[in-house]
């Protein structure tokens, strides 16, 4: 005879008292915990509206370049940030030059993270003769100073040919040695792994293995790398920029402030001028420091919480 069990009532309430959260609400669990993270993510959206909205509603095309407004006027009603010795306004060029900035970031960042990703699997996963020339290169070109090296290159290129296209590439030509040898160490970890071996043995080949098994488990140090490639690209770009190597004609954030160096603002009371572009560049990089050290729970399995 078969026994037909039935659940009390306190046992049912008690099962869905206990229910698992849904993915939703571990998320926001999550991101109530790391302050961090959300900080950081917050002062990036704010600049990002503060650049898309003004770009919708300032002629950035002609307002953020010389001889558009009157010159060296200080904050008013008509132009909220001043003007600078060159008659453009500081709100169109502010506009303009957080995103042009955040897109020599992105594209520096990207290209970096891309190419130290591709050459830290290779080395790691295959070995061999590919491990002993990726990781030697990479040994021999890490102790160089990057940014000598790009002050190299941008001045030996034809300043009316620069555009900020032309710097993320520049910026990028140095960016992938970092990723490349961070990728790799977490390769090697993950390999030797017990689901890799399973995976093996179940007949997956090398590269289903790589996207199926590691790749995933991966996916939160490539986006930690992501973050710290984007910081060293516009942290580079303003270097280069400061140093009057960047395209001129474009309102970059550090060609702003190099220019009110070479015009001496602060001496002649334009103190507006390198104010706003150093208040941007702050919050940049306070922005993009606070989604690094939010990202490191993610990656780093030594300091991650559940819930």
């Amino acid at each position: 005879m078969t026994q037909i069990t039935i659940a009390s009532p306190q046992a049912q309430t008690r099962s869905e008292r206990y229910q698992h959260p849904s993915r939703l609400t571990l998320t926001l669990r999550y991101l109530r915990r790391n302050k961090s993270l959300v900080i950081g993510l917050a002062i990036a959206l704010a600049l990002a509206l503060f650049s898309i909205v003004g770009s919708l509603t300032i002629d950035t095309e002609k307002l953020a370049y010389p001889l558009a407004v009157k010159p060296k006027q200080p904050p008013s009603p008509e132009y909220p940030l001043g003007t600078d010795f060159f008659g453009r306004d500081l709100l169109a060029v502010m506009v303009r030059g957080v995103w042009q900035t955040a897109v020599i970031g992105l594209i520096a960042g990207a290209i970096g993270t891309g190419v130290g990703v591709v050459l830290g699997f290779l080395s790691a996963y295959y070995g061999g003769a590919v491990d002993t020339l990726i990781r030697g290169i990479t040994e021999v070109l890490l102790p160089i100073p990057a940014f000598l090296i790009l002050v190299v290159i941008a001045g030996s290129i034809d300043r009316k040919s620069v555009t900020i296209y032309t710097m993320a590439l520049i910026v990028s030509l140095l960016a992938w040695m970092g990723p490349t040898r961070i990728m790799r160490a977490q390769v090697l970890s993950l390999k030797e792994r017990l689901f890799v071996n399973v995976a093996k043995l179940s007949g997956m080949g090398n590269l289903e293995i790589v996207f199926k098994e590691i790749l995933p488990n991966m996916l939160p140090f490539i986006l930690a790398s992501f973050v710290s490639g984007v910081f060293a690209g516009i942290f580079s770009s303003f270097g280069l920029s400061v140093l009057g190597l960047g395209p001129l004609r474009e309102p970059l954030i550090g060609n702003t402030i190099w220019f009110a160096q070479q015009q001496a603002a602060f001496f002649n009371g334009w103190w507006w001028w390198p104010l706003w572009p150093t208040l941007a560049l702050i919050l940049i990089f306070v922005s993009l420091t606070l989604i690094n050290i939010g990202l490191d729970e993610l990656a780093n399995p030594r300091v991650r919480r559940t819930e």
